[in-house]
């Protein structure tokens, strides 16, 4: 993860840290780099196949094929998978442990993050603590240091695990790896996104024939995909480029108050790589965070417990010793 320097109060855009310090130094044990991933032998076919195909759907079908209660399913799946799936699910819950739970609440939310389209839990948390521990720096999957574009979308165009998977797993998410249920989930990624598809059109055909059938299809599927795939890569790009800093941390994080709204909470992304397990990403009253009131929801049904709302553990004492004294 990157280390915090010190907070600040400047919001003012400076130097990078990365560009500061000169040419990022490559760490051990953190390969393979940018580089040593762009080769021909090296794409994946899976990813490019994948994500073109999406794209292709929504340009060539998205306008003629619009319809309100399309646009309604979509936004409300928008949230459901790209704030409760990949936010909560994915990042929060399985990278970074912010929070314990039921077992089955959270293969809820890890499927619920798969049917946001963007790989199994095991690729997408590899990918997400690698970038943690080189963030910025040679080694990070998606950093802008090599290209704004690159760290949008482009970098999906090639294996980060380099040839040899099961290893990369094996280094990144032990934890999950051991795991027979995570493991399926690499199985049941494509047949589960169908389901989905085949779903929303025997719904809609059977509510409104053939054009809202295609309507759900298309824009409660793909427009969705795509646009759930955009904010996520939002992100990973504008978020180390724009914004402002609360924290000065070793790598390019800024937060991003567009990016926060489009990606529920995310884009708050200087606070969370300065406090990478703490599940509450605004930390400054106008950082609104809606995908930190859907944990605080899980947590007052009694579904979610030990939630890492604090920075340290000196603050989490302090809280702790307040309540107690407010209670005598």
């Amino acid at each position: 993860m990157s280390t915090v320097v010190a907070p600040t109060k400047d919001t003012a855009r400076g130097p990078r840290p990365s560009e500061a310090a000169g040419k990022p130094k490559k760490k051990k044990d953190v390969g393979p780099t940018t580089e040593e991933r762009k080769r021909t032998s090296n794409l994946s076919y899976w990813a490019l196949g994948w994500l073109s195909f999406a794209h292709l759907v929504v340009f060539a079908f998205a306008a003629f094929t619009f319809t309100w209660p399309g646009l309604i399913v979509m936004l409300v799946l928008h949230w459901v998978t790209g704030s409760l799936g990949i936010c909560l699910g994915y990042h929060r819950m399985l990278t970074h442990t912010g929070m314990k739970t039921y077992g089955w609440v959270r293969y809820t939310f890890a499927t619920i993050g798969m049917l946001a389209g963007e790989g199994s839990p095991l690729d997408w948390v590899a990918d997400h603590r690698k970038h943690h521990a080189c963030s910025d720096q040679e080694g990070d999957p998606h950093t802008p240091n090599d290209g704004g574009l690159w760290s949008h979308m482009s970098w999906l165009a090639y294996h980060t695990h380099n040839g040899d998977r099961k290893a990369y797993l094996q280094r990144w998410v032990p934890d999950l790896y051991k795991e027979r249920g995570m493991r399926w989930m690499d199985i049941l990624f494509l047949p589960a996104h169908i389901a989905v598809g085949a779903i929303l059109f025997a719904v809609g055909y059977w509510t409104g024939g053939t054009p809202l059938a295609c309507s759900l299809l298309v824009w409660g599927m793909f427009v969705r995909l795509v646009l759930v795939l955009h904010a996520t890569w939002l992100v990973n790009s504008a978020s180390h480029m724009f914004g402002y800093r609360n924290y000065e941390t070793t790598d390019d994080s800024r937060n991003n108050p567009l990016v926060a709204i489009v990606a529920y909470g995310e884009g708050w992304h200087n606070n969370h790589h300065a406090y990478p397990r703490m599940a509450k990403h605004g930390h400054r009253w106008w950082e609104f965070d809606i995908t930190w009131q859907a944990i605080r929801l899980m947590r007052a049904t009694g579904l979610m417990w030990d939630v890492v709302d604090y920075r340290t553990a000196a603050e989490k004492k302090e809280r702790e010793a307040a309540a107690a004294s407010a209670k005598s």
